[in-house]
């Protein structure tokens, strides 16, 4: 959808971001609290010889099965929402007047009533089946991912703002700069 790239954008920009994917992953860190409920949970078989989570066997586990989405959920989701709330109380101590937080589950793990407003950076499935094709997903893969969230038209209409990434990276920078203000 473009999430990512709109964080690197207001980075540039001096905004304070925090991805809670990159959050995920140092949470799955070898030696880490959240690695190991993993393993216990799904077994030896989603951590390889080094320790480290092997993501691919995992993501077979918990696409095919939403029970099992939902236990890998309940082990990380958490932990997340208790460190972007940190950083977001860090900025308000600071007094920072903008800072962002990048979930790409905002509505469907119910975070978005802790932000003065939201934002949904979309695109059309098409542009997004074919980034994600980019980076070496199989179209499987992706369908399984996308029918694990709400639908994108769902998102937009329950966020303030809508950023539409299908253009240049100069639309989308624009796009930001109109609805975060730098």
């Amino acid at each position: 959808m473009g999430k990512s790239t709109a964080g690197m954008l207001l980075r540039a920009r001096g905004v304070e971001v925090v991805d809670t994917d990159v959050l995920a992953r140092q949470l799955v860190a070898p030696g880490q609290p959240a690695l190991e409920a993993i393993r216990q949970t799904f077994g030896p078989t989603v951590i390889d010889p080094g320790g480290r989570l092997q993501r691919a066997a995992l993501a077979e586990i918990i696409f095919a099965d939403a029970a099992a989405r939902r236990q890998l959920e309940a082990i990380l989701h958490p932990r997340i929402r208790a460190a972007w709330m940190a950083a977001t109380e860090q900025w308000r101590a600071a007094g920072r007047a903008v800072g962002v937080v990048v979930i790409p589950l905002l509505f469907e793990t119910q975070a978005a009533p802790h932000f003065d407003a939201t934002l949904c950076v979309a695109c059309s499935a098409a542009t997004q089946y074919q980034r994600l094709a980019e980076r070496g997903w199989a179209a499987a893969q992706t369908a399984q991912r996308v029918q694990a969230q709400w639908p994108v038209e769902k998102k937009m209409a329950l966020a303030d703002y809508a950023i539409w990434t299908e253009g240049l990276l100069e639309v989308t920078a624009a796009q930001l700069q109109r609805v975060v203000g730098c």
